[in-house]
């Protein structure tokens, strides 16, 4: 069984390059050589599969933590939209960096909602399904010409400015087709391990590259999906960006390590490493996030007759972490009651003041977009 790729030649206007042909799956995996990596990770998902039920609000947990994720994964691509910039511009607020970055960012928590729903709903983990997230992803952004939520007909590349000098040039799309066939069938090869065929499946996808723009992106959305689809997470909570981002460049070795020895095993040791630190990770905000709210709650109620103000403010600001005396009027509380209790929030230490203004003052819930962001 073969373990790595080939080469096709090409010669266009003088000069030669070579694309790559991708493995046909399933590549043989030596289980022993990943079983302390493979069962710890297991241990570390099942954990956080356990948790996610005990949280007071997984709804919005899960809303916070998909957008923390979003940010991960689109700063690897290049944009500079922050957790709080995502959230502004989601609520209709001013954002302080470039509109199609942080619509980017926006697109990527759609499109992650929209797999997760369709999967919730009985429909197959499939290229179909790639596309459609594809075609979500780069709607209205920078990426909309790079033909949204369809497969590339022509030749692209990673690195350089044409094919003769890239770093890596993916299949043709001739040879293209056929990988992706052959990889959709693999998700669902049931005699594999879920979180092993998630590391190959993950790298062969970004081997493939499939589409014009955004194929890093989709890749890391794969891996949640596939975990979700799978069952080892009731919902889609285990996000890969934050372990990826901090280990890029042994991420980049070992995936060209692959392609050209067929180093599998130091892939996957790295990818399963990398998927018990991210569920710690998750367990851990899970925790600080609870320990927050109870700390907050046990504040407000102290406070006496405003406490019921100050805990509808509070709650909006679970989900909108920057709030403002003109932006809170579907509270149905009169302005004065909500300056009085935004100065309370302040006073008490959940809020901060940051506009310096002396009317329609602007509060952050510092430290939950401290902890989502750390």
């Amino acid at each position: 069984m073969e373990r790595t790729g080939s080469y096709k030649t090409h010669k266009v206007g003088g000069e030669t390059y070579e694309s790559y042909v991708p493995v046909v799956l399933p590549v043989e995996i030596d289980l022993k050589a990943i079983h302390p990596a493979l069962e710890r990770s297991m241990v570390a998902i099942a954990k956080l599969n356990g948790m996610v039920h005990l949280v007071p609000n997984l709804s919005l947990f899960l809303y916070m933590y998909v957008r923390k994720e979003a940010v991960l994964s689109s700063q690897i691509e290049g944009t500079q939209s922050s957790l709080n910039d995502l959230i502004l511009f989601e609520n209709g607020k001013n954002f302080n960096v470039d509109e199609e970055d942080v619509a980017s960012v926006s697109n990527y928590v759609k499109a992650l909602t929209h797999g997760a729903n369709r999967i919730k709903g009985g429909f197959a983990l499939s290229l179909r399904l790639m596309r459609e997230i594809h075609g979500i992803l780069l709607e209205e952004t920078r990426g909309k010409f790079c033909l949204p939520g369809e497969f590339r007909r022509s030749q692209n590349w990673v690195g350089g400015t044409r094919p003769g000098n890239a770093f890596f040039v993916p299949p043709t799309p001739d040879d293209m087709l056929p990988a992706l066939d052959n990889l959709e069938k693999y998700l669902h090869d049931e005699s594999i391990p879920v979180l092993v065929r998630a590391g190959v499946a993950h790298l062969e996808f970004e081997t493939i590259h499939p589409f014009l723009d955004g194929n890093g992106r989709i890749g890391r959305l794969l891996i949640s999906l596939m975990l979700h689809n799978f069952k080892l997470l009731d919902v889609p909570i285990l996000y890969p960006s934050l372990y990826f981002k901090q280990n890029r460049s042994e991420y980049y070795a070992l995936l060209n390590l692959v392609r050209e020895r067929g180093n599998w095993e130091d892939w996957l040791n790295f990818f399963l490493n990398g998927m018990a630190f991210v569920a710690n990770d998750a367990i851990s905000v899970i925790g600080e996030i609870n320990a927050l709210f109870a700390e907050c709650e046990r504040k407000i109620n102290a406070v006496g007759r405003g406490r019921f103000s100050c805990l509808a403010i509070f709650e909006r600001a679970k989900r909108v972490p920057q709030v403002s005396s003109n932006a809170l009027g579907d509270l149905k509380l009169s302005q004065p009651t909500v300056r009085i209790a935004l100065k309370t929030l302040e006073v008490v230490g959940i809020f901060k003041e940051i506009s310096g203004k002396k009317r329609n003052k602007t509060y952050v819930f510092k430290k939950y977009l401290d902890i989502l962001s750390s």
